[in-house]
């Protein structure tokens, strides 16, 4: 898979300002702000649902829409060819009839389509509006494009509802990437095939809900009421966007909303969890697939020497990390690809350990590390996260205490636009990063931290995935498993081979696993159908009043 550098800083900067909250000691990170109390800081009358978050909308383009938010809206404004059985990660069609016919070579899909679905406009859905909604994402030149426009080689309408995609090179995750929000019909009529033509305030599509207002602030979703498919259990969706995790706490815990959902800090979880009975709150805790890592530069001192990655990879104490930055509220992560897969290994919990500051000493005692000759380490991060000022923090403080006069950390940071346009360049030794998937497979938690283009061993990484974030890893191994895995259409020699790419992680350490984010929400008395889907969607359909 060819790795778009742009669109990887992108991704990474935007989930590191998602997940930069406040971790202030006070509870409620000013709990001392009491919510404003106006007509509008109330929850929603009748059987709507009104929503409040931080998270905010730059556009509703499904051609370039690329942060979380905007990916939740079109999931319900919109449909896709596959989706997931609610609760599950089992794939089933949507707009498709049934699950793609893939050619013998694996490079053409045929699938045949739905007649009884219109969109919100009343434009009849057919593959060639289908057709003309991909060609359009891969053609407009939006921050996701890659994704598509890297894999297609053609997409026609073969039949009124027949569609046939063809491929550039097989593909194993295809039809899980059909399940991405972007890939929803839009019609022809209104939307325009063109780099840059995007309509970010609109958006007409076939879900169950119709757009109907959109601002900074405030959006309004209302029920299709033509919809194909099954009728939302709500009759509409009012959604507050709140300027920080502060007023989002106060404004729910008032009662001037019925869900609350991202971002609160780890302090207001907590207070909200122990509240919970007495209010008759509902507190729903899910996993995520958000995954935190160290990056190792691998063109500088120090990470140039194999054994000083191993003992970085030994010194960090992740269940440290999670009691200090996340009261418990993440899990330690052991592999690049999260437990939520089946093929995930704790490469890393079996390798290094956690904190295990004897081992370190061995590995750096093999890099020539002695007191005399101190190691230096440079931990970086945008400076706007403060998540990841108290890892850095509570890394530098474990490791000096724990092996005082051998290794000293010096934690520092950059504006986040500064920081990743210098992360290609190799400017840092170390950076905090964290990654969320376009698609649920193991690929997309492989390929755009291995993957690399252009290089040598000798020369590492010079156009590539690995380029991109910083760690200039280069393996013709890696090379050569990751293109099996990502053509490997049997189940079982596909995990082995992905769980052999965990291995030579492990053996070369260009990054180091830390932590996997949970996901909470909160939902007052009497709202019922509220879950986080394995996927990390929000189905607001299911939410009944």
């Amino acid at each position: 898979m060819r790795f778009s550098k742009l669109s990887y800083r992108g991704k990474v900067a935007r989930f590191l300002g998602l997940f930069g909250l406040c971790f202030a000691l006070a509870v409620g990170c000013g709990q001392s702000q009491n919510a404003v109390s106006t007509p509008d800081n109330q929850a929603a009358e009748g059987g709507r649902v009104s929503v409040g978050t931080t998270l905010g909308a730059r556009t509703l383009d499904p051609a370039d829409a690329y942060e979380i938010f905007p990916g939740i809206l079109l999931y319900n404004l919109g449909d896709r060819l596959y989706t997931y059985a609610p609760g599950t990660t089992d794939l089933m069609p949507q707009l498709a009839t049934e699950l793609p016919t893939v050619s013998e070579d694996s490079l053409t899909y045929t699938i045949p389509l739905r007649d009884d679905v219109t969109l919100h406009d009343g434009t009849p859905f057919t593959a060639e509006v289908m057709a003309f909604s991909i060609r359009r994402f891969m053609e407009n030149g939006g921050r996701p494009a890659f994704l598509l426009s890297e894999k297609i080689d053609t997409v026609e309408a073969t039949g009124e509802h027949e569609l046939t995609i063809t491929l550039q090179q097989p593909f194993a995750a295809f039809t899980s990437l059909l399940t991405f929000w972007g890939v929803t019909p839009v019609p022809p009529d209104k939307y325009t095939v063109g780099e840059g033509q995007f309509k970010p305030n609109e958006f007409i599509g076939s879900g169950p809900y119709e757009l109907a207002s959109f601002s900074s602030d405030r959006i309004k979703l209302d029920v299709n009421e033509d919809y194909w498919g099954d009728a939302p259990d709500n009759e509409g969706i009012d959604i507050q966007i709140f300027t920080s995790p502060a007023n989002l706490y106060n404004t729910f815990r008032s009662g001037g909303l019925d869900v609350a959902y991202q971002t609160l800090d780890p302090d207001q979880i907590a207070a909200l969890e122990r509240e919970a009975d007495s209010n008759n709150w509902q507190v729903i805790e899910a996993g995520s697939t958000v995954v935190n890592y160290m990056s190792l530069n691998q063109k500088i001192e120090p990470f140039d020497d194999l054994n000083v990655r191993k003992a970085m990879a030994s010194m960090v104490d992740r269940n440290l990390i999670n009691q200090r930055a996340f009261q418990d509220q993440a899990e330690p992560l052991y592999s690049l690809v999260p437990k939520s897969f089946e093929v995930y290994e704790p490469v890393f919990e079996q390798a290094y350990g956690d904190g295990n500051y004897a081992q370190a000493k061995e590995y750096l005692a093999e890099a020539g590390i002695t007191e005399s000759n101190p190691l230096a380490i440079e931990i970086w991060y945008p400076s706007a996260s403060t998540t990841r000022s108290v890892v850095a923090n509570t890394l530098k403080e474990a490791i000096e205490t724990n092996l005082p006069g051998l290794v000293n950390v010096e934690v520092s940071t950059a504006e986040a636009a500064t920081l990743w346009g210098n992360v290609e360049k190799g400017v840092y030794p170390s950076v905090l990063s964290n990654w969320y998937p376009d698609y649920f497979d193991p690929d997309n938690f492989v390929q755009p931290f291995l993957s690399c283009e252009q290089g040598s061993a000798d020369t590492l990484c010079e156009q590539g995935a690995t380029q991109g974030n910083g760690s200039f890893y280069y393996s013709d191994t890696a090379n050569d498993l990751l293109a099996k895995q990502s053509a490997e259409l049997d189940a079982d020699t596909r995990a082995g081979l992905l769980k052999d790419l965990q291995q030579l992680v492990v053996e070369d350490v260009p990054y180091i696993p830390l932590w996997q984010n949970k996901d909470y929400v909160f939902a007052r008395d009497g709202i019922d159908g509220v879950a986080i889907e394995p996927n990390q969607q929000f189905l607001l359909w299911q939410i009944e009043k």
